[in-house]
């Protein structure tokens, strides 16, 4: 069996993009180790590969920092060098916050992305793609990112450029996700199904135009009768802004009625205090 097939989450997508391989290359603190790999399951990773751990391993803090990740911290697979763990890798990627002199491509994450999901639609067996991430002081070396076939760098404030090791991990989790088309937006329960984009209307269906304008004919009279909707040459401007307003808001079956419901609510608290 791979040894990178463990169990734990990992997605695909319909048009079988695998999900890369994570590379730590001599990460320092077992804490950083775990909360990337807490980052790669938040985005559907779960291939972790650490070269020559500073610590040693297995590591209790790395554990301890992962949360519900833990299982990707124990599936992690240890290597003494670089080549070693890239042996397999069909196709690398090295992140760095700074230029190097190497003639290499340089994507952003989100065009690495992109390119890896492309690729695994356009060829059948597109084989495994992996990322290498460098130390937490100094990032990858020059030898390092030789081995690469391109360079993502993230668009950054170039005054503070370095980004922590779970928060590189988590950029390239969130941009293979999402180019990957497997990717839900927040958590999935039994009750709320998953959610969408836009406005969210719950049970509540978008009202129909008979509904709304139903809605404007009571608002409308109790405005007449108010004498707000004066004077009558001003009238069809005033309704006609009126209208425009309230359809503007995207208005459901139900806020329609409380709509309704607040216009005759103060309708006959005006016509009590009027009658006193």
């Amino acid at each position: 069996m791979d040894n990178d097939a463990k169990p734990g989450g990992a997605l695909g997508d319909a048009r079988g993009s695998s999900p890369p391989v994570i590379i730590l290359v001599e990460p320092q603190l077992g804490e950083n180790i775990g909360t990337a790999a807490r980052a790669m399951s938040n985005f559907g990773l779960s291939a972790l590969r650490i070269v020559n751990p500073r610590d040693g391993w297995p590591n209790g803090k790395a554990v301890s920092s992962a949360a519900n990740a833990h299982h990707i911290v124990d599936a992690a697979v240890i290597y003494d060098n670089t080549e070693a763990a890239v042996a397999d890798i069909n196709m690398l990627y090295a992140t760095t916050a700074r230029p190097r002199d190497l003639a290499k491509p340089v994507l952003t994450p989100e065009t690495w992305a992109r390119e890896v999901v492309a690729q695994a639609s356009a060829v059948e067996n597109s084989g495994k793609s992996g990322i290498l991430f460098g130390r937490e002081r100094a990032g990858l070396n020059n030898d390092d990112i030789a081995l690469a076939d391109g360079i993502i760098m993230a668009p950054v404030n170039p005054a503070h450029a370095s980004l922590n090791l779970a928060q590189a991990v988590l950029l390239i989790g969130y941009e293979w996700l999402k180019a990957s088309g497997a990717a839900t937006l927040g958590r999935e329960t039994e009750f709320d199904g998953p959610a969408r984009e836009g406005l969210s209307q719950r049970s509540s269906r978008p009202a129909t135009k008979d509904e709304l304008i139903g809605f404007f004919e009571h608002l409308e009279a109790e405005l007449d009768a108010s004498g707000f909707l004066r004077p009558p040459e001003k009238r069809p401007i005033m309704v006609r802004n009126i209208r425009s307003m309230f359809s503007r808001i995207g208005a459901t079956e139900q806020e329609v009625r409380t709509l309704r419901g607040i216009v005759a609510s103060l309708t006959r608290a005006h016509r009590k205090g009027g009658a006193g």
